[in-house]
Formats: structure tokens, sequence, C-alpha cells
């Protein structure tokens, strides 16, 4: 039985071929790392950095190559950006639809006297926009916000919260993990003082390599998380002043670079706008399949406007957990049960502690694997 992937907010699957190609062709041919050596393989892989870097500003509308940082991940960069940005004694801002990429390291900060305050979301997710100017503090040095939600496709009003954070002179940063690659972004229209990204998920690229976007001004009151050597400045024991060598310790990951740069040269040439229509047209099919079934319940808003596609299922009366293998074993669909490592948003949608079954779709997501899903649920739901 031919599977149906419907897991694409954990990693999107499959990748453009061209992704695997170039991640092969680094290990095979190239081989070499950056800053290390000024030999022509070395060049090459110094060229394809920075290429990345040049499509990630194209894609975000960012004007500042060098304050592109790669990252092992969106978890790695957001820890990096809470941990290098909040001392002792400062207040942070963040939604309660948070994933734990962000709670986490703020439950850590707690205990070094950072506080934090979560703005209330609606039923459906949705950030209580007028909540927030209450909230605010003289402390607050951040406001962080997932601008989707990974447990219910809610997109978040960013540019509203954006002018407020302007206004007040707060850095605002966006957790952009399930809105990548599927609708588009402008830093600069945002008023961002930071955007953190992963490769894998909807900008097509491999595991393992993400990127931090920042400000310039935002980047120099950042202290490195981590540090070591970079290839550069190679005389003193001092971190680099500069940019991205000061952020970017260690070797990179190359195959990852080269794997990312392949995914985001086909993202450009498909286009954001593309994926988006073709996202919401899918979202258009499930939302008007789901609504001639009984049994199942939709978590989160049920239309396509101000949602990515991502659906969170709640089977009153089942086991969800029990739903999730049974669309897996008899019908080839495979989901995600459980909490998704975001219990706060869980709570704010009334779902927690027994989690929901998600599918979520991506570019390669077809209209006849969403009709599969749709009468898979049908037929589990009946039972």
């Amino acid at each position: 039985m031919h599977s149906v992937y419907l897991d694409n907010a954990a990693t999107s699957f499959p990748k453009p071929p061209a992704v695997a190609a170039r991640m092969r062709e680094y290990v095979d041919q190239i081989g070499a790392s950056v800053n290390r050596g000024s030999y022509a393989s070395a060049q090459q892989a110094e060229l394809v950095t920075l290429r990345l870097r040049q499509r990630l500003c194209e894609l975000f509308s960012f004007s500042s190559v060098p304050h592109v940082i790669l990252t092992p991940g969106n978890t790695w960069g957001l820890n990096l950006l809470l941990f290098g940005t909040l001392r002792s004694g400062d207040h942070c801002l963040v939604s309660a639809m948070e994933h734990n990429a962000v709670m986490r390291p703020l439950g850590q900060l707690a205990s070094r006297g950072v506080t934090f305050d979560r703005i209330p979301c609606n039923r459906e997710g949705r950030l209580q926009i007028d909540k927030i100017e209450s909230l605010l503090r003289e402390n607050t040095r951040l406001v962080l916000l997932a601008h989707a939600s990974n447990v219910s496709g809610t997109v978040q009003d960013a540019q509203t919260v954006g002018e407020i954070c302007r206004e007040r002179g707060i850095p605002f940063a966006l957790d952009a993990a399930q809105t990548a690659g599927h609708v588009p972004i402008d830093f600069e229209t945002l008023g961002l003082s930071t955007l953190s990204v992963p490769a894998h998920k909807g900008l097509l690229g491999p595991q393992g390599i993400g990127a931090l976007l920042l400000r310039p001004d935002f980047a120099e009151t950042l202290e490195p998380l981590v540090s070591g050597g970079t290839g550069s400045v190679s005389d003193s024991e001092e971190v680099p002043a500069y940019f991205p060598d000061r952020l970017e310790p260690g070797t990179p990951n190359l195959p990852g670079i080269f794997g990312w740069e392949a995914a985001l040269a086909y993202l450009q040439q498909v286009t954001v706008p593309a994926v988006q229509a073709h996202d919401r047209a899918l979202s258009q099919r499930f939302l008007d399949g789901l609504r001639t079934i009984s049994g199942v319940e939709l978590v989160g808003p049920d239309t396509v406007d101000g949602r990515v596609g991502v659906f969170s299922l709640d089977f009153p009366g089942k086991d969800n957990a029990e739903v999730a293998v049974t669309l897996e074993e008899r019908f080839g669909v495979l989901t995600r049960c459980g909490l998704h490592c975001a219990p706060s948003a869980h709570r704010t949608l009334g779902t927690f502690p027994r989690g929901t079954v998600r599918l979520s779709f991506s570019w390669f997501t077809t209209e006849n694997e969403v009709d599969r899903a749709l009468e898979a649920i049908a037929a589990v739901s009946a039972e």
C-alpha cells in the first residue's frame, strides 16, 4: 500500500530531487570546509554558502547578507536568541501558542531571574491583540511570537504585533517554523528584529540546519551561545567581532548547506505565492470534506483564511493515539498524534493532555492524497 505522508509540519517529505543530488555532490566531489583553505574546492564551498545566505535574503526581503546566521536548526537559533538577549531582571513576552523550543529555554532563564508572560489566545489559537499593551513592562526586552501554530495551523497577526513593538522600541522576533516557504514573509514590513527558520519544513531542505536573520543593530546586542574556532582571526583567542563569524563557531554543516541552497533555488523557481495557493486549495478541499464527516472535531480555524495547512483532529470517545495507528496500519495515512512539543498550545486549544491527531500538507501533497486521508478519517470515525 502506497503511504500518504501527512506529517510535513514535523519535516517535509519528499524533498526536491536536487537536494539529495547536491548533498551527494558535496560529499563525493568537494569535501572541503569554509574559512579553512584557499584551494578550489574550499572556494566552491564558500561560494555555495554565500549563495545560500543571498537566497535567504531574497526570500525574506532582508538586506544584510553577513547577518544571515546559519544555525544547526530552528531550536538552536531560538536558544541563541533567548540566551543571547535576556539577562536577570529582563522580561519577555510570548504567545500562549508557543512551541517548547521557546518555552523550555524560557523555563531555564526563569531560574536565572528572567520573567515572561504569555499573550492570551482564543480557542482557535488567535492572539488577543488588545491584551499586549497591558502585558508590556519597562523591562520588556523581547517579544517573541510563533508565526503559525504547529498544532492548529493558526497564523498570527505579526504585522500588528510588529507595529506595537516598533512604537515601544522593543525588539520583535518571529519563529517562522510553520510559515517559512508557505506564506510570503517580509522582514522589513513586519518590523522584525530577528527571524528564525528551519531548513527542513516548508523551505524543503535537509534536517540539521536553519538560519537566524538578525537586524544589524540587534545583532550587536547578542552574546554568542557557543564560541570556538571560526577559521578567521586565528591569531586571537577572542570571539570575532564581525558577522557572521561571531555567531557561527565550528565547522559548518556543508552537506546541509549544499542541500538547502538547492532547495531554495527550487523554491524560488516555484515561488512562495504558488506554494501558498496550493496550500490554500488543499486546505479548502480538506475542510470541505471534513464537514461531511461525523464523529471528528477540528481543533482551530475552520476556514482557509488565517491558517496554513496544519490540522489537528480530535475523535471524541476514541483514543486519538489508537486512531493514528489505525490510519497508518489500515490506510497508509501517516500523521502525528500527541502534544506536538507544544503543551501551552494544547492547553489554549482545550486539548491537553489528550492531544490530537495532526495532518499537515506540503508543496508535494496532492489532491488524491487529501481525498485518501478524508476517506480514512471517515472510515475510522464511523467505527
